[in-house]
């Protein structure tokens, strides 16, 4: 007997399936739509450009912060519950952030953003996991990923557009329409399937993270900030690292903790986080420090810098079909070490481009960045959860995604704080200069992550 383990989604689940591609994208769109507008939004609210960094760290550390709160939440209160008061969240902190008059005002909403954005994600595709027919899960991931695919597609380039026809208060507010057809839909499309018996929800583990998670965040982010003194900053680091070394040993120790010790046992799975963290905290800086550079330090528009930002997506499309044979071709360790190499020297052969630059050459680089670092993002995630037993893989799974965006919104912050150390530093040199010296130094911290792929068996393939 023969089943088909890839069937088309049937016309029943089509509606859910769009409806959880909107909550992808509009989660997608907010990352990214923010980068190119950023200049503008710092004129608007009488800020320093490279002071704004707050704006996008905000944001992505508290879906970081939040990611593990989701799939509990669903199971004990409902899919359709969880998913509708997720959209409310995100779409009223929209309308927060569309109407704030200073940057404290956004701070504040942004954080609520990201809130609803922790739980408009997970849970939606929690949704497609236990509503769809395994047999069309595959189809169904697919499509939604054509949505979280279009959302950095138009980000920078619509954020850039909004802010040159309009205000910049419209990259927030174009939220909302899209919120209204969500929560509309999601009354009507989605059943709130929850679960008979849950576990008790890991309180104090849960705070531990929080406290690590922005401890580290904000000690990297105000290191440099002229509002805060070095102590300051100082402390808040040592608040998160004992944070950390508490939770580790919470994690250990606790049989209920959200992500338990046993899954470091793995060693497979261990160099895949600490790999993923690392590489990721240059690469993910790149989409938030080139807009800025190419507006702040070369004088490009808005509308401009985000156009050349789309052929960086458009290469990581490019390296979707050919990242498999590679690496069956190579094998995992040869894979990743010569490509985390790469994307590093990519990132410091940034420091190279100047206003005057030609135009083929800024665009051909980009496509080549987008390329080398998605090969490196799928490598790294195929090869972190390959062998996590069933048991493990969804608790693996989800400490992944927070790691992943942690290590967005520290990678932000860190690419904030060398600008402002480095601008102080070069009192006599143009801002170029600091914006050179940060993406060398970023690229530096790509390539050293080389040595974390070094562990990998060698006898490691697909």
């Amino acid at each position: 007997m023969t089943t088909t383990t890839n069937q088309a989604v049937q016309p029943e689940f089509r509606l859910l399936v769009f409806l959880v591609s909107i909550g992808f994208f509009m989660q997608a769109l907010d990352t990214t739509i923010v980068n190119t507008a950023i200049p503008a939004m710092a004129v608007q609210l009488n800020e320093n450009p490279l002071q704004m960094h707050g704006v996008i760290v905000a944001y992505v550390l508290s879906v970081a912060a939040c990611i593990p709160l989701s799939g509990w939440l669903a199971d004990r209160f409902g899919i359709r519950n969880i998913y509708l008061s997720a959209m409310v969240i995100f779409s009223l902190a929209s309308l927060g952030c569309g109407l704030s008059q200073n940057l404290e005002q956004l701070l504040f909403f942004r954080v609520i953003q990201g809130i609803g954005g922790a739980l408009l994600m997970p849970v939606g595709r929690l949704a497609l996991l236990k509503l769809i027919p395994r047999s069309q899960f595959l189809s169904a991931m697919s499509l939604m990923s054509l949505a979280g695919l279009l959302g950095p597609l138009m980000g920078p380039s619509l954020g850039g557009w909004l802010v040159e026809v309009s205000t910049w208060h419209w990259i927030f507010l174009i939220n909302i329409p899209m919120g209204i057809l969500g929560m509309i839909m999601t009354l009507k499309v989605m059943p709130n399937q929850k679960e008979p018996t849950v576990k008790h929800f890991d309180l104090s583990g849960f705070i531990l993270l929080m406290v690590a998670m922005v401890g580290l965040s904000l000690g990297i982010e105000n290191i440099a900030s002229p509002q805060y003194s070095h102590w300051v900053s100082l402390s808040l680091l040592i608040v998160g690292v004992i944070a950390t070394c508490s939770y580790a040993y919470h994690a250990h120790s606790h049989q209920n903790a959200l992500f338990h010790g046993r899954l470091f046992r793995y060693k497979l799975y261990s160099i895949g986080v600490l790999g993923n963290f690392f590489a990721r905290l240059g690469s993910n800086a790149i989409p938030f420090l080139l807009p800025l550079m190419l507006q702040v330090a070369f004088g490009f528009e808005p509308f401009i810098t985000g156009l050349m930002m789309i052929p960086a997506v458009l290469g990581s499309l490019f390296s979707k079909p050919i990242v498999r044979p590679l690496i069956q071709h190579v094998g995992y360790r040869r894979f990743l070490l010569t490509n985390t190499v790469l994307v590093g020297l990519c990132i410091i052969s940034f420091s190279l481009m100047t206003a005057a630059t030609p135009l083929w050459l800024k665009v051909l680089h980009l496509f080549i960045f987008g390329t080398l670092n998605s090969l490196q993002f799928v490598g790294m995630n195929t090869f972190t959860l390959k062998d996590l037993p069933q048991q493990d893989a969804s608790s693996g799974n989800s400490f992944l995604s927070m790691i992943m965006m942690l290590s967005m919104s520290m990678g932000v912050a860190l690419a904030g704080t060398l600008i402002n150390t480095f601008e102080q530093h070069f009192t006599t040199a143009t801002i170029d200069t600091a914006f050179h010296a940060t993406l060398i130094t970023l690229g530096c911290i790509n390539i050293i992550t080389a040595l974390v792929f070094w562990q990998i068996p060698k006898d490691t393939t697909d």
